[in-house]
């Protein structure tokens, strides 16, 4: 019997390695699925759980014991929040750094930049929720700066996250303000930029420097400390420089 549950052991054990429990910005879905590809090449025994969302809720539920024990922000001021609280165990460091673009799937002169919100044929724009999202914070920044929010601010239909600043720009409003790195899913490149999307002059916001973090929880994880350092590696940067990132 006991031969029997030794060899149960080592047959199974390799199989369930390891597990990491990930918290990501909602930016990343796009690119995730290809990164975890090619970490699972390293480690094809680890197994990647990953839970999506606004920077700012993910970081409530970290500070509220969700047992996440990575976090990939849209920022670095979340991460440096919970380093701050002791929440995670690494200083943040920036991964990746976002932009922003204007997509629409409706005939609109895009080459107007970011003055083609206050066109009369646009009555809606998607945006996202500054208070909880990073990206909603940029875009509402480059607008300000462009000297057009007051005469903007009542088309604003806000999102979660900037994933869903998507979807709202596909189903329902005229333009939204979405993550550079969407346009470059297998599923967005059949829009055309200049026709459906362009970017948004990067001289109107602050770099959305993107950090990542151990956390507490994952401070003594062998598993967890080999994908942090794959996200900080050479193989990442690639994929992620090919989803419009700037590394």
């Amino acid at each position: 019997m006991k031969k029997i549950l030794l060899f149960l052991i080592l047959f199974i054990s390799p199989i369930f390695a390891g597990v990491i429990n990930v918290a990501g910005a909602s930016n990343i879905s796009y690119a995730i699925g290809e990164l975890i590809q090619e970490f699972h090449k390293l480690y094809p025994n680890t197994e990647v759980r990953i839970n999506l969302g606004s920077s700012g809720k993910l970081t409530a539920q970290i500070e509220n014991g969700a047992p996440y024990q990575i976090f990939m922000s849209a920022n670095m001021k979340y991460p440096k929040i919970l380093y701050k609280d002791k929440k995670a165990v690494t200083k943040p460091i920036v991964y990746a750094k976002g932009e922003l673009a204007f997509f629409t799937i409706k005939k609109i002169n895009l080459s107007q930049g970011i003055k083609v919100l206050e066109d009369n044929s646009i009555k809606r724009i998607a945006i996202a929720n500054p208070k909880i999202a990073p990206y909603g914070k940029a875009s509402f920044q480059a607008i300000k700066n462009a000297g057009i929010f007051q005469n903007i601010k009542y088309k604003f239909i806000f999102a979660e996250s900037i994933s869903q600043t998507l979807i709202y720009s596909i189903t329902a409003t005229d333009i939204g303000i979405v993550a550079k790195s969407a346009l470059f899913s297998p599923r967005m490149k059949h829009f055309k930029k200049g026709v459906n999307w362009v970017d948004v002059n990067q001289k109107l916001y602050t770099p959305i420097n993107q950090g990542i973090v151990i956390l507490k929880s994952g401070a003594d994880s062998k598993e967890v400390k080999n994908f942090y350092n794959f996200m900080l590696s050479p193989k990442a940067k690639l994929i992620l420089k090919k989803y419009g990132y700037i590394i």
